[in-house]
């Protein structure tokens, strides 16, 4: 029954958690055919999303709207909506908490909230991302709680998101999914199931594996850029050698190097919460994943050190720290998007604010943020008043700044992004230490 319905597209899908990957998922599966009810904690989100108001990126608003008012998305607070549908996709976050120890409690939560509703011929999808077993020993024995058998009356796999927020090459229906679901059943029906709305699913033997393998392509970045990070210090310490062109000439070479690059940290919800996910489990197998600790640890001191890059550059221009006037460029954790998950410029924030005597940012993604409580607001950046700031900070290389103008009017910049191309000596680039000769 389930297939006939999956191959017509006149399944149901319900998708928990609507944020950055379940509302773009959502949306795909609308441009396929497939009605979706979303299911939120979050009244506001919902309130949006039934009004076609979009809140991500990679959302139109437009888009939304339209397939709103076609009735082939709403949105809800309510589980019970569930037993409706046909198809449930687990779309949470799964952060970490301040011992950086899994909270896999959004998971467990929807787990439940599933078994009260769980029927015949229901495929139950976990998206989030999460260590290996999760979804075979936490997720499964919360779902048989109902009586019903995996592999027999439902199905249930796992299959990791793979959005990247503001890529405009990739999205969901060309890049590849992995299925992995807990019965070669499971997987055969999830797989059938992407098929509608993916151009290419790679199915592997059990949900363990596809597991593994979300958290090795996310560790293979935070351990490459933790790398480069490394190399920037060096460069930083040697004071003559420029980490950026060194990338560029090692970029040349066709074959075994892949250019990655410095910057104030890494930011997003996968890349700096994944390697403590992979070594918490590691850990219950007598496994130290030292390496991969070490990498995490690298790129959380990242900030540490632009901001001591920073007070030093201000120092050697003259200017004391604690009288400082400084300007911070971009919050999000990447260019051209508004998302600050886990993003490293406002730890940035956070840890300079009480070094310099004012401190302000602007971001043309990021009206505001909140911090202590407080909603930090973006400032108008007009260009005249760049020569009030004793240094301006690029911490996100957003497309929108007119670096020109930046250069023009600036006392002292700190460029972590390489945002800047031209060589000026009130540039002071990352990786690239005070003595170096531009």
């Amino acid at each position: 029954m389930l297939k006939k319905l999956i191959k017509t597209k006149k399944a149901k899908v319900g998708i928990i958690g609507m944020g950055y990957v379940g509302l773009p998922l959502a949306l795909e599966l609308c441009r396929c055919g497939f009605k979706t009810i979303g299911i939120d904690i979050d009244k506001e989100r919902v309130d949006k999303i039934n009004s076609g108001i979009s809140f991500i990126d990679d959302v139109p608003e437009e888009e939304l709207a339209k397939f709103v008012k076609q009735k082939m998305i709403r949105a809800t607070t309510d589980y019970r909506i569930l037993k409706d549908v046909d198809i449930i996709m687990i779309c949470v976050p799964t952060p970490v908490n301040v011992n950086k120890e899994p909270d896999l409690n959004p998971i467990i939560n929807s787990s439940e909230n599933i078994a009260k509703i769980l029927r015949k011929d229901h495929l139950v999808i976990l998206k989030s991302t999460t260590f290996p077993e999760t979804t075979e020993k936490i997720v499964l024995p919360i779902l048989e709680r109902s009586g019903l058998k995996v592999g027999r009356d439902f199905y249930l796999a796992f299959c990791p998101e793979r959005i990247d927020p503001g890529n405009k090459k990739f999205g969901i229906a060309n890049t590849p999914a992995v299925v992995g679901g807990i019965t070669k059943k499971c997987t055969e029906i999830t797989a059938e199931f992407y098929k509608k709305f993916v151009n290419q699913v790679v199915p592997v033997s059990s949900a363990r594996t596809a597991e593994m393998t979300k958290l090795l392509e996310n560790t293979f970045r935070n351990v490459n850029i933790a790398l480069v990070n490394e190399f920037a210090q060096l460069c930083e310490r040697m004071g003559n050698i420029n980490i950026w062109e060194v990338i560029e000439a090692a970029k040349t070479k066709p074959f075994g190097f892949m250019p990655f690059y410095p910057g104030p940290g890494v930011g997003g919800h996968c890349i700096p919460v994944d390697p403590y996910y992979l070594s918490y489990k590691a850990r219950e197998y007598d496994f130290h994943t030292v390496f991969i600790e070490l990498s995490a640890r690298i790129n959380e001191e990242m900030p540490y050190f632009v901001v001591n890059k920073t007070i030093e550059e201000l120092s050697k221009s003259g200017v004391c720290p604690a009288k400082a006037k400084v300007l911070l460029l971009g919050m999000a954790f990447k260019k051209d998007i508004s998302d600050l998950r886990d993003s490293p410029a406002i730890r940035v924030y956070q840890i300079i604010k009480d070094k310099v005597a004012k401190l302000e940012y602007n971001d043309p993604h990021v009206p505001y943020f909140e911090h202590n409580g407080k909603r930090i607001k973006s400032v108008k950046l007009n260009f005249q008043r760049l020569k009030e700031y004793d240094a301006v900070v690029i911490l996100t290389d957003h497309s929108a700044y007119d670096y020109n103008k930046i250069l023009k009017y600036s006392k002292l910049i700190i460029d972590t992004r390489n945002a800047i191309k031209k060589e000026n000596k009130k540039v002071k680039k990352l990786g690239c230490g005070s003595n170096y000769n531009f």
